[in-house]
C-alpha cells in the first residue's frame, strides 16, 4: 500500500513537472520581423543557394556528369543570380545618403 502511494505521488510530481511549463502563459511575445529584415533574409538565402549550386555544379563538372558548355551556361546564370542578390543586400545595408549640396 505504501509503495503504491509513493508511486502515485511520484507520478503526480512528474506530471506536474511536465505540465506546469505548458500551462504557464508565455512571458515574451515576439514582434513580427520588419519587411526589410524579411527581404534581407530572403536575399541571403538566395545568395547562399546560388553559392551551394555553384559548388555542386563544379563537382559535377569534375566528376564528368556535366559537359563544359552546359557548365558554363549554368555557371553564368548562377553567378548572375548571386551577384544580383549581393547587390540588393548591399543596397539594403548602405546607409541612406543625403544628396551632396550643389554650388
Amino acid at each position: 500500500m505504501t509503495a503504491a502511494l509513493a508511486l502515485l505521488a511520484f507520478a503526480l510530481a512528474a506530471a506536474l513537472f511536465v505540465a506546469v511549463p505548458l500551462l504557464r502563459p508565455s512571458r515574451e511575445v515576439e514582434a513580427p520581423p520588419l519587411p526589410q529584415e524579411v527581404r534581407r533574409f530572403e536575399l541571403a538565402e538566395r545568395r547562399d543557394a546560388a553559392y551551394a549550386a555553384l559548388r555542386e555544379l563544379e563537382l559535377e563538372l569534375r566528376t564528368g556528369k556535366l559537359i563544359e558548355s552546359d557548365y558554363e551556361h549554368a555557371r553564368a546564370e548562377l553567378r548572375a543570380d548571386a551577384i544580383a542578390a549581393l547587390r540588393e543586400l548591399e543596397r539594403l545595408d548602405a546607409p541612406a545618403q543625403a544628396p551632396a549640396p550643389v554650388g
